[in-house]
């Protein structure tokens, strides 16, 4: 369950962006992205209900394993180009790609979350490109945070 306080969305202007995080987990059907069960507010807070994913997330395993065999990476790499893929078809920016935000199934396959930060067409259907820097700073370019 994902639980986000409202004077916090309003404070660091997230509206936008947790509208569409729920108009994306609702609409979007895909065997990729965690499913929305639920969703539903308190006077101060905001509540997703999403499937539970068994296998916890890549930097778990990351870190457990440090490495991966090259058959596995092949695998998870086809599956986040088939999974944006998907997203891009139906006009959808994912734009917090990272090892905490990709889920692994209890039969192997990856189920992505957190799409607080994506973008769908409805917000830049005039434009080809978004102009924001987002991110989580471990993950961005060293030459974008300059």
């Amino acid at each position: 369950m994902k639980v986000l306080r409202k004077d916090f969305i309003i404070a660091k202007s997230q509206c936008a962006h947790t509208m569409t995080e729920r108009r994306i987990l609702e609409e979007i059907i895909s065997p990729f992205i965690v499913k929305l069960a639920y969703a539903f507010q308190t006077d101060d807070k905001l509540y997703f209900v999403m499937e539970y994913v068994a296998g916890g997330d890549l930097f778990f395993h990351l870190k457990q394993r440090g490495t991966f065999s090259e058959d596995e990476i092949r695998f998870f790499a086809s599956e986040i180009v088939t999974f944006l893929g998907q997203l891009h078809s139906k006009g959808i920016i994912y734009r917090d790609i990272k090892p905490e935000n990709i889920l692994i199934g209890k039969n192997g396959h990856l189920k992505f979350t957190d799409f607080g930060l994506s973008k769908d067409g409805m917000e830049f259907e005039d434009r080809e490109l978004t102009y924001s820097v987002c991110g989580t700073p471990e993950y961005i370019a060293p030459e974008i945070i300059k």
